[in-house]
C-alpha cells in the first residue's frame, strides 16, 4: 500500500496497454448489473458511499460502473490514473482534492490487470472523510479487480469464439456456393442441347431450378454475414510468419517474464505466405499463451519451422505438463475437460484452442499437437499453405 497524489505519468508499454484495452471491446458499453454489483461490494467493504469501475484510455477515463459521486474523467487530473502505474493497490489518505464538487479525503484504487500484465483500468472507492483502510480491505479490493478481469476474459473469449465460428461457417458456405453455381449453369446448358431426350430436359430443368434456389439461399446468408462483420473471408495478403511470431512473442513478454520463461525463435529467414495478418496473430497468440500457462517457471518455449513444397509448418514446443492420449483426442473441442492444469492456476476458458483451430481451417491449413505424455511437454504444429 502506497500513499501518493495523482500524477500524469505514462506507463511503460503504453501502446500495447491501449491495444489490450481495445481488445476487450468494453469502451463506451452500457452499464451492466455485474459490474454495478462489484462496485457496490467494494463500497460496502470499505463502508464508503462512493465506488466505481473504470477503464483508462489515452486521454479520458470511461466509467463503466458508478456508485455515488463520479470521479474526474480526464486522465491527466484523475486519481484513478494511479492504477496503471503499478501492480499494487494505491491509497491517498493524506491529501484533499475535488471531484463532482466533493472534497475527497480518502481514495483507494486497485488496477484491473490483464493476464498478460497490462493495467487497463481500475476499481476504486473514496470518501469525504479521512480513513485508514485495513490490510483485509486492501486485499479485498485487489480480489474485486481480479473478478472484473475474469469477467472481461470470459466475455471476450466467448465473443471471439462465436465470431470465428461464424466466419468459418460463412467461408464454407462461400466455398459451397461455387460448385452449386456450376451445377446450375451446366444443367441449363444440358437443357439447351438439340435433339436431347425430353425426360433428360425435364430432369435438367429441375436440377437447374433447385440449384438456383440453393445458390440464392446461400447468397442471402453471405449478404447477412457481410452486413454483420464487413467481410467474413480472410483478408489475405503477403505476410511474413517470422515477423508475426516476433510481434506476438513481444506482446506476451510480460506474461512470460512473470514465470521467468523465454521464447526461442529458431527461424533464420522470412517465411512468407498469403494469409490474414490479424487472424494469424490471434492464432499464434492463443498457442503461445497456452504454452506459457501450461509450462513451469524458468523454461523455454521453442519455435521452429519446416518447409516443404507449398506448405510451411510452424512448431511450438514447450516443456510443460504434457498431454495424455485422451487429452489429444478432445484438444480442440469447446469446453473439453483435460487432465492438464495450468502451472500457476491461470484461468482457462476452454475456447482458445478451439478459436485457433477455426483460424487455421479458414486458411485451409492443419493444426495438431503431439506429446509423449504427462510432464513431458507438448508440441503444437501449425501447417499453412503458402498460397
Amino acid at each position: 500500500m502506497q500513499s501518493k497524489s495523482p500524477e500524469n505519468i505514462i506507463p511503460d508499454h503504453e501502446k500495447l496497454r491501449l491495444q489490450k484495452l481495445f481488445y476487450y471491446e468494453i469502451l463506451n458499453s452500457p452499464a451492466e448489473n455485474t459490474f454495478d454489483n462489484i462496485s457496490s461490494l467494494a463500497s460496502e467493504i470499505f463502508e464508503v458511499p462512493h465506488a466505481g469501475i473504470c477503464f483508462i484510455e489515452e486521454e479520458n477515463i470511461f466509467i463503466k460502473s458508478q456508485i455515488g459521486a463520479a470521479v474526474e474523467t480526464k486522465r491527466k487530473n484523475s486519481p484513478v490514473s494511479l492504477a496503471i502505474l503499478g501492480n499494487d493497490v494505491q491509497v491517498i489518505s493524506n491529501k484533499e482534492f475535488s471531484s463532482d464538487n466533493e472534497k475527497i479525503k480518502f481514495f483507494a484504487v486497485a488496477p484491473i490487470q490483464s493476464p498478460d500484465g497490462f493495467n487497463i483500468g481500475a476499481i476504486y472507492v473514496f470518501d469525504t472523510v479521512f480513513k485508514t483502510p485495513s490490510n483485509n480491505q486492501i486485499k479485498m479490493l485487489a480480489r474485486l479487480a481480479e473478478m472484473v478481469i475474469d469477467k472481461l476474459e470470459t466475455r471476450i473469449a466467448i465473443r471471439k469464439s462465436l465470431s470465428a465460428q461464424d466466419d468459418r461457417l460463412h467461408v464454407l458456405i462461400h466455398d459451397l456456393k461455387n460448385p452449386m453455381t456450376t451445377i446450375s449453369l451446366q444443367s441449363e446448358l444440358i437443357g439447351r442441347i438439340s435433339n436431347i431426350d425430353e425426360k433428360a430436359v425435364l430432369i435438367a430443368s429441375k436440377i437447374n431450378v433447385q440449384s438456383k434456389k440453393i445458390v440464392d439461399s446461400l447468397n442471402e446468408i453471405l449478404i447477412s454475414a457481410r452486413k454483420e462483420s464487413g467481410s467474413f473471408k480472410p483478408q489475405k495478403v503477403k505476410v511474413d510468419l517470422k515477423e508475426i511470431l516476433e510481434i506476438v512473442t513481444k506482446n506476451l513478454a510480460l506474461t512470460a517474464n512473470q514465470k521467468k520463461q523465454s521464447f526461442v525463435i529458431d527461424i533464420d529467414s522470412a517465411l512468407e505466405i498469403f494469409g490474414d495478418t490479424d487472424k494469424l496473430k490471434v492464432l499464434f497468440f492463443q498457442l503461445l499463451h497456452n504454452a506459457i500457462k501450461f509450462s513451469d517457471e524458468s523454461t523455454a518455449i521453442m519455435i521452429s519451422h519446416q518447409t516443404e513444397e507449398n506448405l510451411i509448418t510452424i512448431a511450438i514446443k514447450d516443456q510443460g505438463v504434457g498431454l495424455s492420449a485422451e487429452d489429444l483426442e478432445k484438444l480442440f473441442i469447446k469446453f473439453a475437460r483435460l487432465s492438464a492444469i495450468p502451472t500457476h492456476k491461470e484461468n482457462s476458458n476452454g475456447l482458445g484452442l478451439t478459436m485457433a483451430k477455426m483460424f487455421v481451417d479458414m486458411h485451409k491449413g492443419k493444426l495438431w499437437a503431439e506429446s509423449e505424455g504427462k510432464n513431458k511437454g507438448t508440441t503444437f504444429f501449425v501447417q499453412l499453405p503458402v498460397k
